[in-house]
């Protein structure tokens, strides 16, 4: 019997991925852990590999399709001893043939919208009862995940039959155990009768209501990307689901100048002949933010609906700008890195970012966050908090201000910033304090390197 190549979920909030390229052919022999495909999320475009043996029969979904659904057939791999020239397409389904319900991910804003299909009746037996197919890694009470998959999730404390099947025949691979890792503790079930899945956007206008307003033939009509809808869904979910409140502070900046002019200088050359590192300004505020919320005891945390999360470390997503979109590569234990490391960690997560390379725990989680809209003049702005974080910093531009200092008025290097916190995780006063930390370690930048 062929194995399904199942187009897997990439990411918590992959609903359809674009098949850009298949790195293999018909008629090629597989063995487990080849890559068999590149496939381009709403995040990056990530490599596809082999979780079986056996050989690539063939090709279903040819490469450069767009939106195939999460857990569609793209392809069919021929197992040992069986003839890959004789396997057969699989039949497209009757129109009244059964549909499972769809499958969401319990950890993000918005359900997955895709489905697996229910397994068809044999043609020959039409009264027999067809049998359960694996869904989701198990059915009929067994557990279908390969021995890596179950070591990992042993040695983590993951309840296998909460995380979601990539594998062929729905079985829990390695993959799909790393990431739930990543994705953190899942939230408990909830007790009220199961709801239609939402829309993916906010319910308003009617895509016609809206272009009655306008001319034909006065606008560009360009179709939404996987990146944008998602952005558009979590970022308007966190905007009704979190109890956003926001504090702000102005920053004297002149002593973290000098400070980065002086480390700069300082910069040993490599074998290039160039310094080994430069540091940004940008890095110091997420070394900064990382070495304040790890010293305000009851910042560095995740709400989930069970318990408060107090982590041990500081990881601080950064809002990088990509084409069409954003991405927040994070830098992981920001507080116990040395500027140095910062920066070029910084330097090579954003250049694969834009380059849509990023691996998914990469850009996945974190517990608080920063967006600098500085470099574009802007003054001050109030940040999305991008869930599962519970605070985002906005950054500012630096610009010469007058202030009084001393009983005098002086001009002064000032930067405004503003930060959004989730009610449920930390109080107003909890936020005051993790914002005056961060102002205090800004203006006494020295204190971030002891």
């Amino acid at each position: 019997m062929p194995i399904n190549i199942l187009m897997p979920a990439l990411s918590p909030t992959m609903e359809k991925g674009n098949l850009a390229r298949w790195l293999k052919k018909e008629g090629d022999k597989i063995k487990s852990g080849d890559v068999l495909a590149e496939i381009e999320t709403d995040k990056a475009t990530m490599e596809v590999e082999a979780v079986d043996e056996g050989i690539l029969a063939k090709i279903l979904v040819p490469e450069g399709t767009a939106d195939v659904p999460v857990n569609d057939v793209i392809g069919l791999i021929s197992e040992e001893g069986e003839d890959a020239a004789a396997v057969q397409t699989p039949a497209a389904k009757a129109p009244n043939q059964a549909v499972a319900a769809p499958a969401a991910p319990i950890t993000q804003p918005a359900p997955n919208a895709a489905a697996a299909s229910a397994p068809a009746a044999s043609a020959s037996k039409p009264a027999a009862a067809p049998a359960p197919e694996a869904h989701n890694g198990h059915a009929n009470g067994r557990i279908f995940a390969s021995p890596l998959a179950r070591r990992i999730a042993k040695e983590a404390g993951l309840d296998l039959t909460a995380i979601k099947g990539t594998g062929p025949h729905g079985r829990v691979v390695e993959r799909d155990v790393q990431s739930a890792i990543a994705e953190g503790p899942k939230p408990r079930p909830s007790a009220q009768p199961s709801t239609p899945a939402r829309q993916a956007f906010v319910p308003g206008l009617s895509d016609e209501a809206v272009k009655a307003y306008f001319e034909p033939g006065t606008y560009d009509e360009i179709v939404h990307d996987n990146m944008r809808k998602t952005i558009a869904r979590r970022l308007a979910d966190a905007k009704q689901t979190i109890p956003h409140f926001y504090l702000t502070v102005d920053c004297e900046l002149d002593a973290l100048l000098k400070l980065r002019e002086d480390i700069n200088r300082a910069a040993p050359l490599n074998k290039d002949g160039k310094p080994a590192y430069k540091v940004s300004v940008n890095d110091m505020v997420i070394k900064a933010l990382g070495l304040a919320i790890v010293r305000v005891p009851g910042a560095n945390v995740t709400f989930t609906e069970a318990a408060m999360l107090h982590h041990h470390h500081a990881d601080v997503a950064v809002a990088v700008a990509i084409p069409d979109g954003l991405i927040t590569p994070v830098i992981h234990a920001a507080d116990t890195l040395p500027l140095s490391v910062l920066s070029n960690q910084m330097k090579d997560l954003v250049a694969r970012a834009k380059e849509r390379r990023l691996k998914p725990h990469e850009y996945q989680g974190g517990v608080t966050a920063i967006s600098n809209l500085g470099m574009y003049g802007i003054k001050d702005f109030c940040a999305v908090i991008n869930p599962p974080q519970s605070s985002i910093m906005a950054i500012g531009m630096n610009e010469e201000r007058a202030i009084v200092k001393h009983g005098a008025i002086v001009i002064a290097n000032m930067m405004s910033a503003t930060i959004s916190c989730d009610h449920r995780a930390m109080d107003g006063a909890k936020g005051a304090e993790l914002i005056s930390a961060f102002k205090k370690l800004i203006e006494n930048p020295i204190s971030m390197l002891i």
